[in-house]
């Protein structure tokens, strides 16, 4: 299965009744919006398989959900520990100007001059603006992802994302 083409959404972390109905650690922002994106593969020990959603909702802090062919809770334990993947073509386009972070990850960032700074390793969510996290060999720096500040372009095409940042910060 290529990974470029899933996005990792949550995990089921345990299990809710006796019906069969799961817990959901949900990386969706809101948490219940993984409930839209059925079938879910679910991915536990290496071993992958499709799971249709029948109907959930957010309980808490955690969103439980009813699966396909999962009637009882043994077979719900049986998930526990599971991740949710769910294909890339299942979620909306974005719209101009808006980036999902798994297509954000990867990119090569530079500066307005052309310095590199390395690779989007991955995203923090700090409540008031979402932080790059860009790694080149040991050196990780933290830059702000705010578009038309340090944010300048991204070249989804090219792989390219260029920022005002000094390199040396």
């Amino acid at each position: 299965m290529p990974n470029n083409d899933y996005l990792s959404a949550g995990e089921i972390s345990g299990v809710f009744g006796v019906k069969g109905w799961v817990k959901i650690f949900s990386f969706t922002e809101p948490r219940e919006n993984i409930l839209r994106y059925s079938p879910w593969l679910v991915q536990k020990n290496n071993q992958t398989r499709e799971i249709k959603v029948i109907g959930g909702q957010r309980h808490g802090n955690t969103v439980v959900a009813e699966l396909e062919g999962i009637a009882d809770r043994d077979a719900a334990l049986v998930l526990m520990g599971s991740k949710i993947l769910i294909r890339k073509e299942q979620l909306p386009q974005a719209k101009p100007g808006e980036y999902y972070w798994a297509d954000l990850i990867g990119l090569q960032v530079e500066t307005e001059s052309g310095v590199k700074l390395g690779v989007v390793d991955h995203l923090l969510e700090t409540g008031a603006n979402d932080v790059l996290v860009v790694r080149d060999g040991e050196v990780e720096r933290l830059i702000p992802f705010l578009q038309q500040h340090t944010v300048l372009k991204i070249d989804l095409d090219s792989g390219l994302m260029i920022v005002d940042w000094d390199p040396d910060f």
